[in-house]
């Protein structure tokens, strides 16, 4: 596209109601008339460059998807936002915010927190009533900016007509702060490499905005340190101090009965630990009429930007936005790219979890720590290190090729000698001589099928929300174990999609610490601290939230008549 079919407007100023001014770039047609609308708004600097701030995820995309980077100068492109250049020319108006307090927008960083969304739905309204605007705004945006779409819906504002939410988590608590109840260390590492590097008043000190050299990515002034730390909250600290689920976490989730808007959901197998619960519970559970699930694998930004992501969206957004009639209306309700151990194949269904869904139980042996489809009668228990590896319950080899597609769950019969602990459930896919099978995640490029968590002192179950394959608990309580006595617990597995192929196995390893596919990888992208070993950088390793004097002695399974442990498996009938 050629730059003067475009105009921009750079740093426009879009009052809030308590008169901070945020900043915003406004990309247009050329050509005066009235657009819809896609809007952004988040923290990671509208004026910093994808190929600069987060240069080794922009490499692998463009050489593995030479798609994407095809058709555009790419001199716009921005981290988890639309590319400008592949929008404005169909007649859309690309508007990008940034969030309080990040980038040229001044004010105190509090991250999804009820400020922000007030910011964000007053951002909506201005973008409505512009001389460009059609009145319909359109909402857009990979992972924060899908977040945050799900709190801002809640609160109607009258121009937002509709949504996509690409790998957007929803819960505070169950989906992106506490799994299980056990305190993701994710969210205080995010904070240090991805917001306080591009905080307001970095000024000179930060980054360079490639597309407009003259206005600093960080703001025009340079603050302090200390001035720098006083208007940011203590991200990291906050979180740990609300270890269950209360007003904290409420108003930083999404309201499911008052989301009325159209959205598109998508979600991404391979996002354990962040891009992935949410989306399928959006799906489930929110009020809106005009709702879709569409499920991919593959890097967690990737598909956003892929030609196949960019039809989809542009389908939805053209039908709720331009009243365009090019058949989304009679689009299936739910859109998978079914994960096999090479490659995906796309299918539509009418509903999730899958209408036809074999719910599936496999049963823990702790003879030869064997996963059987008949229960062991005989009472027995096995027993691991609290903070350890834990223990492996293998399947024999599979007769035929097996599709397990939806949410899983698990139940266990535990003890410890302390009183409490943490169980951290994966599924493995395994060949017939016992190599594992992983899969490009997300974040980390060797991730296992699925993954739940639960602090057993946080076992109680919300009675209404709770179902067989999707236990859901309460986190408003603590129960503590006696030690040495027995509890039942009832464990979500997140959603996942695998075809497992005939002969290999499926695993239920039961452990006390987070997966890890090799001690030592040397695998590690710019915009995260930690070495990628299997889980990307979503671990629960902040010995403030297990100290070993609770969470470090051991660990036992029971079975027997009356307690047995399974695993449950959505099993997706052959040829339907």
């Amino acid at each position: 596209m050629a730059k003067t079919d475009m105009a921009i407007d750079w740093d426009v100023g879009i009052a809030m109601d308590d008169g901070l001014v945020l900043r915003a770039d406004v990309f247009r047609p050329a050509a005066a008339g009235r657009y819809p609308v896609l809007l952004s708004y988040g923290p990671y600097a509208k004026g910093l460059a994808f190929q600069d701030g987060y240069p080794s995820a922009w490499q692998k995309m463009v050489a593995d998807h030479p798609d994407v980077p095809h058709g555009s100068s790419n001199l716009y492109q921005n981290w988890e936002v639309v590319d400008p250049e592949k929008w404005v020319p169909d007649g859309y108006v690309c508007v990008r915010v940034d969030s309080r307090g990040c980038g040229r927008s001044p004010g105190y960083v509090d991250h999804f927190s009820p400020r922000e969304t007030r910011d964000f739905h007053d951002c909506i309204e201005w973008a409505g009533v512009q001389p460009w605007s059609s009145g319909k705004v359109g909402l857009s945006g990979v992972s924060y900016f899908g977040i945050n779409q799900w709190q801002v819906a809640g609160l109607q504002p009258p121009h937002l007509a509709a949504m996509c939410i690409w790998e957007g988590a929803a819960d505070w608590y169950r989906d992106m702060t506490h799994h299980g109840g056990i305190l993701s260390t994710f969210w205080a590492n995010w904070y240090d490499m991805q917001v306080k590097t591009v905080q307001y008043g970095l000024g000179g000190r930060g980054p360079r905005n490639r597309a407009n050299p003259l206005l600093p990515v960080c703001g025009d002034e340079t603050l302090s340190d200390a001035q720098l730390a006083a208007s940011r909250c203590s991200f990291g600290d906050d979180i740990l101090s609300h270890p269950l689920e209360d007003d904290y976490h409420r108003e930083r989730s999404a309201k499911w009965d008052a989301i009325t808007v159209p959205f598109l959901s998508a979600g991404n197998w391979g996002g354990q630990g962040l891009h992935l619960r949410g989306n399928s519970e959006a799906f489930i559970r929110a009020a809106s009429r005009h709702k879709w699930l569409e499920m991919h694998g593959l890097e967690h930004w990737t598909h956003f930007y892929t030609d196949y992501g960019i039809a989809i969206q542009k389908r939805f957004f053209g039908h709720f936005l331009k009243g365009e009639r090019n058949g989304w209306d009679r689009e299936p309700a739910v859109r998978l790219q079914v994960r096999h151990p090479e490659h995906f194949v796309e299918r539509t269904e009418s509903a999730w979890p899958i209408a036809r869904t074999q719910w599936t139980r496999m049963h823990l042996c702790p003879a030869g720590q064997a996963l059987l489809p008949d229960a062991p009668q005989a009472e027995a228990s096995v027993s691991f290190d609290a903070l350890g590896d834990g223990l492996s319950f293998l399947s024999a080899p599979l007769p035929q090729s097996t599709e397990i597609t939806g949410p899983l769950a698990a139940r266990l019969r535990v003890s410890s000698t302390t009183t409490d602990a943490d169980i951290f459930l994966v599924v493995r896919v395994f060949t017939a001589d016992l190599r594992e099978v992983t899969f490009a995640g997300a974040i980390d490029p060797h991730t296992p099928v699925a993954q739940g968590w639960l602090r057993a002192s946080q076992r109680a179950l919300d009675p209404e929300l709770s179902r067989e394959w999707r236990p859901y608990h309460s986190h408003t309580r603590v129960d503590k174990l006696v030690p040495g006595q027995p509890v039942d617990l009832d464990i979500e597995l997140w959603p996942t999609s695998m075809v497992v192929p005939a002969g290999c196995r499926i695993a239920l390893s039961v452990r006390g610490r987070d997966y890890i596919y090799a001690e030592k990888t040397g695998l590690k992208l710019s915009n995260f601290k930690n070495e990628l070993r299997g889980c990307g950088p979503f671990l629960h390793d902040d010995p403030r939230d297990r100290p070993a004097r609770e969470f470090g002695g051991t660990t036992t399974l029971h079975f027997g008549p009356g307690h047995q442990g399974w695993l449950l498996l959505p099993v997706i009938p052959a040829g339907t």
